[in-house]
């Protein structure tokens, strides 16, 4: 281990990791150049950086649960401001940009106060590395180009035994670096659009910043950081025991498949948790075959009347014992060693939240890289059962859009982080029918302005994005659907979707309200 020691612009000391000053690189050079230094050194091994305030703070004895294999980025950040200024979050439609600080979070806005990474990591990326620019603005690049391409970056609390300093000023970009990194880091029109959110949001003229800012490429990942190989020392599974959790809706035959895959399987589940809906009155149980054949799992039925996927998942999730918990759909086809594969990349990745590739039969692939993702699928994941515990499916997103990716942000802001793994596949049917086939109506249906966009999706992100997200949000909305109108009557289009957006907002809230009470 390497402990740069800064004081934001130039490295003051060197330490290892009794916090013993070591004499390996020239002091007093800026930090990019520092570790450029290091990069090209015989070096293996964890660097970490550390500004000189936060030193007595370092908590290295959690390093090694941080660090838990070679393809991880992690700082922390404990000031209320970070590098690039908050208008950067109008062109980032991710949810890594609002960190919960409290609990380890998935995201590329790196610190300079403190954190680390393998060597490893930055010897291969060595050629594609910008060694002039500032340590803020060389970890931010380094975590946004390769967040996709499986680097693993964290805003990580427990570097520091103190969480929140006050007295610490840190550095801003400039308007020009931010809107160098946007042209940098995102397509080419974001830039234009960046300049235009000023305008409006900001009332600011960035036509400087946004000229000098065409002059930059965009940077595309050229490395392939899968040469790196992970063996986690973090250890997930000790039981190895699962539980299936499926809600069905008149999907008796679909169903039945999903059964017999999973009678199929070389890593047998041990219990299968089905909860069935059938909202007509009086209506029992079509799942014959559930008692009329033999299992090699435990079977427990649940029977409502009550329609609703969020429902039927929150009672399935009630039942669920063993040590990890996949949640399924229905109508969906997977291998006979699909469990024990994914085992046995949990144990060496040692993660906690598994996305499988979901296809429909006719989609191909287009994405081979194991990394972090936004996705959660409902019915397409597989979840360590104490990261679940005490979480539901919010029903206020109840027979509407966007309840699947607002589990997955509970699971974030718990501290986990959700995987998506490339070479386990699901085959998802889309079966005719269950699910959003049953005629619900909803609770603005009969309003003479429809809200725009649907309430539960103003619902999601008005909880998980920043002000300046939503913003942009809203604003790219109105141009994709003024786009759609025609490009006519400008006035009238902006007053009906000024209105759609408000009764947006309004119902969202209103869906919000009916949840909490």
């Amino acid at each position: 281990m390497l402990i740069l020691v800064h004081n934001g612009f130039k490295v003051t000391s060197v330490l290892d990791k009794t916090l013993k000053p070591i004499q390996t690189v020239t002091l007093g050079k800026n930090i990019t150049t520092t570790i450029q230094d290091v990069v090209n050194s015989d070096f293996d091994g964890l660097l970490v950086w550390c500004y000189n305030a936060l030193l007595p703070y370092l908590k290295i004895d959690s390093f090694t649960n941080i660090f838990h294999h070679k393809r991880i980025l992690a700082s922390f950040n404990p000031t209320d401001s970070y590098y690039f200024q908050e208008q950067l979050a109008y062109v980032e439609r991710s949810y890594f940009f609002k960190i919960k600080k409290e609990v380890t979070f998935p995201t590329w806005l790196m610190s300079s106060y403190v954190g680390g990474i393998h060597s490893q990591v930055l010897k291969t990326l060595n050629t594609t590395l910008n060694y002039k620019v500032s340590f803020d603005y060389f970890l931010a690049s380094l975590a946004k180009k390769n967040m996709t391409e499986g680097l693993f970056c964290y805003s990580d609390p427990r570097l520091l035994t103190k969480h929140s300093i006050k007295d610490i000023q840190g550095l801003q970009a400039s308007k020009q670096e931010l809107f160098k990194f946007v042209k940098q880091h995102y397509k080419w029109l974001w830039v234009f659009f960046m300049a235009w959110c000023y305008a409006i949001y900001e009332k600011k003229i960035s036509i400087f910043s946004l000229i000098k800012s065409l002059f930059y490429r965009q940077l595309i990942p050229e490395i392939n950081l899968e040469t790196i190989a992970i063996q986690s020392t973090k250890i997930q599974v000790k039981e190895g025991n699962i539980d299936v959790i499926i809600p069905t809706i008149g999907r008796k035959k679909y169903l039945y498949d999903v059964l017999k895959d999973l009678a199929k399987q070389t890593q047998l589940p041990k219990s299968v948790i089905i909860v069935e809906q059938n909202p007509k009155p009086n209506s029992v149980s079509e799942l014959d075959y559930l008692t009329t054949e033999t299992w090699p799992f435990s079977i427990k039925h649940e029977f409502t009347n009550q329609a609703g996927v969020c429902n039927a998942r929150n009672m399935a999730l009630a039942k669920v014992e063993s040590e990890w918990t996949f949640l399924a759909d229905d109508d969906i086809r997977f291998d006979a060693d699909f469990f024990e594969t994914s085992l046995n990349v949990i144990k060496k990745n040692g993660i906690s939240v598994l996305n499988y590739l979901c296809l429909q039969p006719h989609q191909k692939q287009t994405y081979y890289k194991m990394h972090q993702t936004t996705i959660f699928g409902s019915g397409s994941s597989l979840v360590k059962s104490n990261a679940i515990k005490n979480l539901q499916f919010n029903t206020a997103y109840e027979f509407g859009f966007g309840e699947d990716s607002e589990f997955g942000m509970q699971l974030r802001y718990k501290g986990e982080d959700v995987i998506f793994i490339p070479n386990l596949k699901i085959t998802h049917l889309k079966a005719p029918f269950g699910g959003y086939r049953t005629k619900i109506k909803q609770l603005w249906q009969d309003e003479v302005m429809q809200p725009k966009p649907s309430p539960t999706i103003q619902l999601l992100h008005q909880t998980y994005f920043t002000k300046r997200q939503l913003e942009g949000y809203q604003l790219l909305l109105f141009l994709k659907q003024f786009k759609a109108y025609g490009y006519k009557n400008a006035l009238k289009f902006k007053k009906q979707f000024a209105g759609q957006w408000n009764q947006s907002v309004f119902w969202s809230n209103k869906l919000k309200e009916n949840n909490n009470a």
